[in-house]
């Protein structure tokens, strides 16, 4: 029995798992523009067809974009601009996206040109982001806003259940401000990977005094996970650096003081 070749198989896999991809992102049957949602630039350079998500891409962040912070408006009535900015951010980013896509087969589904696949880009975190708003956007086109909305409530709502929503930046930014002290400052200190898994150490210090380390696949990632150190490191070098300061200023404004009341 012949055996199919790699690039027979990925075929056949993204054209059977296309109308499970359509039904996850309530895309109606017979849609025009599913195709070209799960087709990368790669495949329509290879085939000289033309049809590729791009266009998509951009119409669908917008959309995303609306249906995410509509449903955040109606879900946190309390929340002030703030918090649904940080929470919108969180949920729909790169990284939240692809982690989306993957859950839903979106990778599995999409057709990538030989380079492409050779270079691992079906799990590239913004080729599968890319993906996702093509395919939100294929909702808004061939089922109207309401798809489009169902979609985007799907994702939030995935992100909501899987995700750690905590801002460890934020916490430490309004420890640091509680305590009277300077904000922090984060420096990349080594990073690496491929372009399609690229990954980031970074540190996050106060004064010069290393508070945490963190490491992550985005930049973004890696200081949630410095901050998030940072709020459960030993600060008593830091305060003391503080107090310190404090004390010398103290000093030299009361010789400032007894230097006015001499010269009267």
């Amino acid at each position: 029995m012949a055996t199919r070749s790699p690039r027979i198989r990925v075929k056949l896999d993204a054209e059977m798992s296309s109308p499970k991809i359509a039904a996850e992102f309530c895309i109606p049957d017979g849609a025009v523009h599913l195709e070209a949602a799960l087709t990368h630039p790669s495949h329509a350079n290879e085939m000289r067809d033309g049809v590729h998500n791009q266009r998509l891409e951009f119409l669908g962040d917008a959309v995303l974009e609306l249906c995410a912070s509509e449903w955040l408006f109606r879900a946190f009535p309390d929340a002030d601009e703030g918090e649904l900015t940080r929470r919108r951010a969180q949920l729909v980013n790169a990284d939240a996206l692809a982690e989306y896509a993957r859950s839903r087969g979106v990778d599995e589904a999409l057709r990538l040109g030989r380079g492409a696949e050779a270079n691992g880009l079906r799990q590239s975190k913004n080729v599968l982001a890319d993906a996702v708003e093509a395919l939100v956007a294929c909702a808004y086109l061939d089922g109207g806003l309401d798809a489009a909305r169902s979609a985007c409530e799907g994702i939030v709502q995935h992100g909501m259940a899987t995700m750690d929503l905590s801002d460890p930046k934020t916490d430490l930014q309004e420890r640091l401000q509680a305590q009277r002290l300077p904000a922090p400052g984060y420096r990349v200190v080594e990073s690496g990977g491929p372009a399609h898994e690229r990954w980031f150490a970074l540190v996050v210090s106060v004064s010069g005094v290393l508070l945490g380390k963190g490491v992550g696949r985005s930049k973004r990632a890696a200081e949630r996970s410095a901050a998030a150190q940072a709020l459960a490191a030993d600060w008593s070098a830091l305060r003391n650096g503080a107090a310190a300061r404090e004390t010398g200023t103290n000093s030299v404004a009361k010789l400032a003081v007894e230097g006015e009341e001499g010269a009267s």
